[in-house]
Protein backbone atom coordinates (compact mmCIF):
# COMPACT_ATOMS: atom_id res chain seq x y z
CA UNK A 1 0.00 0.00 0.00
CA UNK A 2 2.91 2.54 0.82
CA UNK A 3 4.43 2.27 -2.87
CA UNK A 4 1.54 2.64 -4.37
CA UNK A 5 0.66 5.79 -2.65
CA UNK A 6 4.25 7.10 -2.48
CA UNK A 7 3.88 6.99 -6.29
CA UNK A 8 0.32 9.22 -6.38
CA UNK A 9 2.01 11.52 -3.81
CA UNK A 10 5.12 11.89 -5.88
CA UNK A 11 3.75 12.74 -8.98
CA UNK A 12 1.05 14.86 -7.73
CA UNK A 13 4.15 16.98 -5.66
CA UNK A 14 5.41 17.56 -9.51
CA UNK A 15 1.87 18.29 -10.69
CA UNK A 16 1.48 21.06 -7.70
CA UNK A 17 4.93 22.49 -8.57
CA UNK A 18 3.66 22.79 -12.07
CA UNK A 19 1.08 24.52 -11.18
CA UNK A 20 2.55 27.75 -9.63
CA UNK A 21 3.73 28.96 -13.21
CA UNK A 22 -0.38 28.43 -14.36
CA UNK A 23 -1.84 30.31 -11.10
CA UNK A 24 0.73 33.43 -11.76
CA UNK A 25 0.33 33.64 -15.36
CA UNK A 26 -2.90 32.51 -16.41
CA UNK A 27 -4.92 33.04 -12.87
CA UNK A 28 -3.18 36.15 -12.39
CA UNK A 29 -2.53 35.29 -9.06
CA UNK A 30 0.51 37.32 -7.04
CA UNK A 31 4.12 35.23 -6.95
CA UNK A 32 4.13 36.02 -3.27
CA UNK A 33 0.59 33.85 -2.79
CA UNK A 34 1.08 31.38 -5.36
CA UNK A 35 4.67 30.45 -4.58
CA UNK A 36 4.47 29.37 -1.19
CA UNK A 37 0.59 28.14 -1.74
CA UNK A 38 1.79 25.41 -4.38
CA UNK A 39 5.06 24.63 -3.47
CA UNK A 40 3.98 24.48 -0.26
CA UNK A 41 1.61 21.50 -1.41
CA UNK A 42 4.01 20.16 -3.24
CA UNK A 43 6.68 19.60 -0.28
CA UNK A 44 3.63 18.44 1.68
CA UNK A 45 2.87 15.76 -0.65
CA UNK A 46 6.83 15.00 -0.70
CA UNK A 47 6.66 15.03 2.84
CA UNK A 48 3.74 12.78 3.82
CA UNK A 49 5.30 10.26 1.13
CA UNK A 50 8.25 10.12 3.58
CA UNK A 51 5.70 9.59 6.41
CA UNK A 52 3.53 6.54 5.04
CA UNK A 53 5.01 4.21 7.36
CA UNK A 54 2.65 5.43 10.01
CA UNK A 55 -0.58 6.77 9.89
CA UNK A 56 0.00 10.44 10.16
CA UNK A 57 1.77 9.63 6.47
CA UNK A 58 -2.17 9.30 5.05
CA UNK A 59 -3.36 11.88 7.24
CA UNK A 60 -1.12 14.58 5.37
CA UNK A 61 -1.68 13.23 2.12
CA UNK A 62 -5.24 13.09 2.37
CA UNK A 63 -5.02 16.65 3.13
CA UNK A 64 -2.88 17.35 0.42
CA UNK A 65 -5.86 16.03 -2.08
CA UNK A 66 -7.94 18.36 -0.29
CA UNK A 67 -5.73 21.07 -0.85
CA UNK A 68 -5.75 19.88 -4.69
CA UNK A 69 -8.85 19.97 -5.38
CA UNK A 70 -9.24 23.35 -3.24
CA UNK A 71 -6.93 24.95 -6.24
CA UNK A 72 -9.42 24.30 -8.60
CA UNK A 73 -11.34 26.85 -7.61
CA UNK A 74 -8.21 29.15 -8.45
CA UNK A 75 -7.22 27.53 -11.62
CA UNK A 76 -10.31 25.35 -12.68
CA UNK A 77 -8.84 22.62 -14.50
CA UNK A 78 -7.42 21.28 -10.54
CA UNK A 79 -10.74 20.24 -9.98
CA UNK A 80 -10.18 18.00 -12.67
CA UNK A 81 -6.41 16.97 -11.47
CA UNK A 82 -7.07 17.14 -8.27
CA UNK A 83 -9.99 14.75 -8.17
CA UNK A 84 -8.11 12.70 -10.56
CA UNK A 85 -5.25 12.54 -8.09
CA UNK A 86 -7.63 11.72 -4.86
CA UNK A 87 -9.44 8.86 -7.31
CA UNK A 88 -5.67 7.56 -7.40
CA UNK A 89 -4.83 8.17 -3.36
CA UNK A 90 -7.83 6.52 -2.05
CA UNK A 91 -7.19 3.21 -5.32
CA UNK A 92 -4.17 3.12 -4.19
CA UNK A 93 -4.88 2.42 -0.09
CA UNK A 94 -7.54 0.47 -1.09
CA UNK A 95 -5.72 -1.52 -3.98
CA UNK A 96 -2.73 -1.63 -1.76
CA UNK A 97 -4.75 -3.28 1.06
CA UNK A 98 -6.25 -6.09 -1.04
CA UNK A 99 -2.28 -6.23 -2.17
CA UNK A 100 -1.19 -6.49 1.42
CA UNK A 101 -4.02 -9.34 2.73
CA UNK A 102 -3.51 -11.31 -0.34
CA UNK A 103 0.25 -11.57 0.42
CA UNK A 104 -0.90 -12.20 4.03
CA UNK A 105 -2.38 -14.91 2.94
CA UNK A 106 -0.62 -16.54 0.97
CA UNK A 107 2.41 -16.85 3.38
CA UNK A 108 0.26 -18.15 5.58
CA UNK A 109 -0.68 -20.81 2.87
CA UNK A 110 2.55 -21.65 2.15
CA UNK A 111 3.89 -21.84 6.25
CA UNK A 112 1.32 -24.30 6.71
CA UNK A 113 2.96 -27.60 7.16
CA UNK A 114 2.17 -29.73 4.36
CA UNK A 115 0.89 -33.44 5.33
CA UNK A 116 1.79 -36.24 3.38
CA UNK A 117 -0.85 -39.41 2.89
CA UNK A 118 1.27 -42.43 2.19
CA UNK A 119 0.04 -45.54 2.41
Amino acid sequence: MRSLASIVLGFEALVLALVTPVMISVADIRPAVAVPVCLGLAVLAVLSAGLLRNRTGYILGSAVQVGAVGLGFVVPVMFVLGLAFAAFWVAAIVLGRRIEEAKKAQQVGSAAPTTSTES
